[in-house]
């Protein structure tokens, strides 16, 4: 079976899709040695956010095209080229993209496309027009034409069927995991050398990790926080994403530049000690397809307040404290209420690790490999 798979997002991109890609493609390469698996990508960069994005087992090989990602997008999708993606991965039974879109692929093959979220439709004021221009067109184009879909929740299946009328059927949910490097961090020269890199000090901290951009609803976040009692850190941890300047504002408006400290691309290497260190991790996105830092907070230890939208209720369930993404003061209530109640916030952790566990790379994996082996099946 020779499967190929767009793993450009690993190269590319150090968290979301990137991460998702390399954690997949990795237990992939951990349970499956007879498969031939051929990782197209575009042209890498010079530099890669993560190092070691690819599997290199035997049975995995890399295939880059010659050009980069830019211009393979505007050939595929803006003119619609038909150059299918074996002209550089060679002969293949079956392709599969997990980040959108769907590149033109030769013969009767079946083709698996992965759909995280549909956010651009719900909130698409929170991203630049010409993005959402350019979603709105080829992701419809995409699901049309790929064999079958994976959704990352129920609630990203939901929103296929409704927005784009696509058949049950057609749709399968594969859920993300946690990677098995994220446990509860105890070494105290590893905590401090973490609080050190990223200028944490001393003090409690309040945890958020995910791309700095108006979906995350990190202004909520700050208003919020901004009435929170003690003498408490908000730490967000995040590249910059787009329209990210808001975020800078509210800060300022509430005269918390030395309370809220924006730490950036946070190395994977050191996001175990982030969490552990944390007295509180916080997601109050709007919508999300996922939300695998809410399963990397609770296998470090750590309580999670997250939002009550799109996919979220999925993975905290009763685990951690579900709010409204628009109420204000019930973040801040909450947060007020667990700093200071650290017997509520040690069950929490309890029901945290039991949640976490629940997800895996390596359950994904199996599912996913049962799925290629069923449109194989179907396809001869």
């Amino acid at each position: 079976m020779r499967v190929g798979i767009d793993a450009t997002a690993a190269l590319t991109q150090g968290g979301g899709i990137g991460r998702y890609v390399r954690e997949l493609t990795r237990a992939l390469a951990a349970s499956d040695s007879e498969t031939s698996y051929q990782l197209f990508t575009a042209k890498p960069p010079t530099t890669s956010p993560v190092s070691n994005p690819l599997p290199t087992t035997a049975n995995f090989t890399h295939k880059p095209a010659p050009i980069d990602e830019r211009w393979l997008y505007r050939l595929w999708y803006r003119a619609r080229l038909p150059l299918p993606v074996q002209m550089v991965t060679g002969k293949l039974d079956l392709f599969h993209s997990p980040d959108f879109v769907l590149p033109p692929v030769a013969g009767n093959i079946p083709t698996l496309l992965t759909v995280h979220d549909l956010s651009f439709i719900h909130y698409p004021h929170v991203y630049e027009e010409r993005l959402v221009n350019y979603l709105n067109e080829v992701v419809p184009w995409s699901v049309q034409r790929a064999t079958h879909i994976l959704a990352d929740s129920q609630a990203t299946k939901d929103d296929l069927m409704q927005f784009y009328a696509t058949p049950d059927d057609k749709v399968s949910v594969l859920y993300s995991g946690v990677s098995d490097d994220f446990q509860p961090v105890s070494s105290d020269k590893k905590l401090l050398a973490m609080r050190k890199k990223y200028h944490l000090g001393s003090k409690p901290f309040i945890l958020t990790v995910g791309t700095v951009q108006p979906r995350k609803n990190y202004e909520l976040l700050v208003r919020a926080f901004a009435q929170v009692d003690g003498d408490v850190t908000l730490a967000i941890a995040g590249g910059k994403g787009w329209l990210e300047r808001g975020l800078s504002a509210e800060i300022a408006k509430h005269n918390l530049q030395k309370r809220v400290k924006l730490l950036g691309f946070v190395d994977d290497a050191d996001l175990p000690a982030l969490y552990s260190a944390a007295t509180l991790f916080v997601m109050p996105s709007l919508y999300e397809g996922f939300g695998i830092p809410i399963l990397e907070a609770m296998a470090c230890g750590v309580p999670v307040i997250s939002s009550d939208s799109s996919s979220l209720p999925e993975v905290v369930a009763n685990a951690g404290v579900l709010l409204p993404p628009d109420d204000e003061a019930a973040w801040t209530e909450t947060i007020n209420e667990l700093l200071h109640d650290s017997a509520r916030r040690a069950k929490m952790v309890g029901m945290g690790a039991i949640r976490a566990h629940q997800f895996t790379w390596q359950r994904a994996a199996t599912q996913l490999q049962s799925i290629y082996r069923n449109l194989l099946s179907n396809s001869r």
